[in-house]
């Protein structure tokens, strides 16, 4: 994989990226507030990346037009004893959207293909009987998730998944940055700087899983994220265009209810 050369995004070009993305944000809205007014179908955005590719960030823009009643958003980490107890992807069920509503999704069950496959002790911490953790355990687990997506697909829920493709050299220019600026010390984590180390082994898990997972219904984007501007931009018109492929259409009035709209607008003009 590589990220591109969308980095060097010459200055003069950043007003009409952003032009692009407060365009898109306002699509979107409109076609938020059908989808919700609708009430039939479901979005799930799946959001995957490696430290400071810009997650929140994106997430934060291109939804910022997005009435939040119907939009929520669900941040998976380290999974609890509680999660341990179930199998890997119950963390995430509880999570899905509702009909009529955007899902999104900062990290996911795709976790469970990359960070445990890049650290495979951490089945140990799964509880899974020993029978269970075959040789083939990344391969039975590409299968469940391609079934699980295409559960929800027939049963009215649009996946989307982004891998948000930061380089070596921009995640490090990132990291300094959260170091030196003191408003940003916060999102500095030690452990995220080891993690660096396995560099080659994510990249290698990352594109055995979107190989595996891209399917017609649930495909994968691989977006450039070395620059924020740019990355934005795209998820905003692939979440567009799955919005724009479910014919969408606000409730359909009937002729019953347009009689009882007519003599409620003729209660009010006479003054009651």
């Amino acid at each position: 994989m590589n990220p591109g050369d969308t980095g060097d995004l010459k200055a003069e070009d950043k007003p009409r990226a952003q032009e692009a993305l407060e365009t898109g944000v306002q699509a979107m809205a409109e076609l938020q507030d059908v989808l919700y007014a609708q009430d039939r179908w479901s979005v799930l955005l799946i959001f995957q990346a490696m430290d400071a590719a810009g997650k929140d960030g994106t997430i934060k823009h291109v939804m910022s037009g997005v009435n939040p009643q119907g939009c929520q958003v669900a941040s998976f980490k380290a999974p609890t004893s509680d999660d341990l107890d179930h199998d890997y992807l119950w963390r995430c069920v509880k999570h899905l959207p509702e009909r009529g509503r955007i899902g999104i999704f900062n990290r996911s069950y795709y976790e469970e293909t990359l960070v445990v496959r890049v650290h495979p002790e951490l089945l140990a911490g799964q509880k899974l009987p020993p029978e269970c953790v075959t040789k083939h355990i990344w391969r039975e687990r590409f299968e469940d998730i391609r079934a699980f997506e295409r559960y929800l697909t027939r049963n009215g829920t649009i996946v989307r998944k982004f891998f948000l493709h930061v380089s070596k050299e921009e995640q490090e220019k990132r990291f300094l940055e959260r170091l030196e600026q003191p408003e940003k010390n916060w999102k500095f984590s030690a452990n995220d700087v080891k993690e660096r180390a396995f560099w080659k082994d994510y990249l290698r898990a990352y594109e055995d899983t979107i190989r595996e997972t891209a399917t017609e219904d649930a495909p994968w984007y691989v977006v450039p994220a070395d620059n924020k501007w740019f990355t934005r931009a795209v998820v905003a018109a692939a979440v567009i265009d799955a919005l724009g492929s479910l014919n969408l259409h606000y409730p359909r009035v009937t002729a019953a209810q347009r009689r009882e709209l007519a003599a409620a607008r003729k209660t009010l003009l006479a003054g009651g």
